[in-house]
Order: structure tokens, then sequence, then C-alpha cells
């Protein structure tokens, strides 16, 4: 993965010299689900992190003096910075506008409008503050323990997050916060694998239209890619941390069907083609 002149973007929160930790998660909304699912996804309990009330206390602040994670900083800025340019292109062609959401980088623990984002959960999206919290650490985890290295690799996961901010903005994801009511889990559940699927494929979208304009990428980058939308899939997680597959559980669908969503965006750049709660061309994919 190459720059090409590429600029990083001005709403990254640094906290990593946050004191951190905080608040609890509230209780209820799909920004806890969300988080919920995070944990679940990393082989942890998510039902510890359920119901509970938020802490009003807030701390932020800059790290001082070189870090060590200085370089993973400024590469997320500058993925965050290339999803800005691209939605925000495509949202005026269709009309609308873009609001950029910001991205919090952290270490350890930070208080969020979703509950306490901890190293343990990964990269997620709080729709409540429409933010992107990730630890860096994540990086590491996602080249040692997921077998997915390399930089596009890591810039497909922030793209994936940014996905749900898209879907935020187009109300999509109010949408099927709404159905939490309505359905049983393992209903919910289906819908919640859809919910992602879509961001695998806005991620594809993102890098379509932002190749030969911010990075230029080639097959080995799309191949790290690949490999991490494959390695974060539920049945490989269940089967890693259970020893078995359960589909019924699934949130964010198998690892054969992340993979074919992220090529079908980065293949076609087409929102249009991206409704993956109506589609059913990847049904055979486990």
């Amino acid at each position: 993965m190459r720059w090409i002149g590429g600029r990083e973007s001005d709403n990254v929160e640094d906290r990593r010299g946050s004191s951190g930790g905080g608040g609890l998660l509230v209780g209820g909304g799909i920004g806890t689900v969300v988080v919920a699912v995070i944990v679940m996804l990393l082989g942890g309990d998510p039902s510890q992190i359920l119901n509970q009330q938020p802490d009003t206390e807030t701390t932020s602040q800059a790290p001082t003096g070189p870090q060590p994670d200085d370089a993973a900083a400024q590469f997320t800025s500058r993925v965050l910075a290339s999803t800005e340019d691209v939605w925000t292109k495509l949202f005026a062609e269709q009309g609308a506008q873009y609001r950029k959401p910001r991205l919090v980088v952290f270490r350890g623990a930070t208080p969020s409008g979703c509950g306490t984002a901890q190293e343990a959960m990964g990269p997620f999206y709080c729709p409540a503050d429409q933010k992107v919290y990730i630890d860096l650490s994540f990086y590491d985890d996602l080249a040692q323990r997921f077998q997915a290295p390399g930089e596009f690799a890591m810039a497909y996961v922030v793209a994936h997050e940014i996905g749900h901010h898209v879907q935020k903005q187009l109300g999509i994801m109010d949408k099927t916060d709404a159905l939490r009511q309505q359905l049983s889990e393992r209903d919910y559940n289906k819908v919640s694998v859809r919910l992602e699927l879509q961001a695998d494929f806005f991620a594809g979208v993102w890098a379509h239209h932002a190749q030969g304009q911010s990075i230029s990428i080639d097959e080995n980058d799309v191949e790290s890619a690949l490999t991490a939308a494959n390695a974060i899939g539920d049945d490989r997680i269940q089967q890693q941390t259970q020893g078995r597959v359960v589909p019924d559980a699934f949130t964010h669908g198998s690892s054969a069907q992340r993979v074919y969503w992220f090529k079908k965006g980065l293949k076609t750049g087409d929102l249009s083609q991206g409704d993956t709660f109506n589609s059913r061309e990847d049904a055979n994919l486990q």
C-alpha cells in the first residue's frame, strides 16, 4: 500500500496520554449492542457489559513526547482522512452532506458515548456520539492473533467502522436498532449480520474510490484485507474460541460472506449494489 500525497485528518482525538477508564456501558440501544458484539467476537462475554450505567466523567489528554505507536496513530489519521474525502464526494453526488466522524485513539480504556471503550473490545463505532474508537494495539492483534498483517488490513478495519458511520447517516442503523424490540435474539442476529456485511461492502467502496486518489494498492494489499475479513468472520472466531460453529449466533457473518461483500464493494464502488438486507446472493457462502 502506497500513499499518494495523502493528508492527515483533523478529526482525531488522541487520548493515549489519558488516565483512561471512566464510564461503564449505557444500557440498551444499538451502541451497546455494537460494543457487546465486538466483545463476543473476540471471545469475551457480552453479558458482563450490558445494562450498566455510564459515568459522566471524561478525561482526554494527548501524549507528551514521542510514543512507540506514533506511526500507527499517523497511519490511522491518514486512513480517516481518505475516508472523509471519499464519502464527502459520494454523498455530494447524491445531493447530501457527509458529516465527518471523530476517531478516538486510546490506550487501555477510555469513556465513550456507549460506555467504557476497552482494549479487549477491538475497534468499534459508537452511534451515540458518532465516534470510532481504537486502541492501536489492535493492529498487533490483527497481525499476530488473526494472521492478517499489512497496512491495508489495518486500513480495512478502520474503513469498516467508518462504514457504520455511513449507515448511521443514511438512517440504516436507526432502522435496525428499532427492530431489536420486535425480533427474537436469533432473528435480530440475522439483521446484525446484514448490517455488518454492509459495513464490509462500504469498506470496499472506500477502497475502490481511494485507489489512485489518496492510496495506491496492489493485489498483495487486497489479499491482506481479505485475510483480515476472513480472519474475523464469526465462523472462524467461534471455531477458535469454542471449538464449534453456531450459525444462529452469528452477528457479523461468516468469513466467506465478509470477503464476498468487501470484494463486491471494491470491484463496483457502487452504493446501489450494497443492499445486503434484501440480497441473498451470499446465501450459499458458509
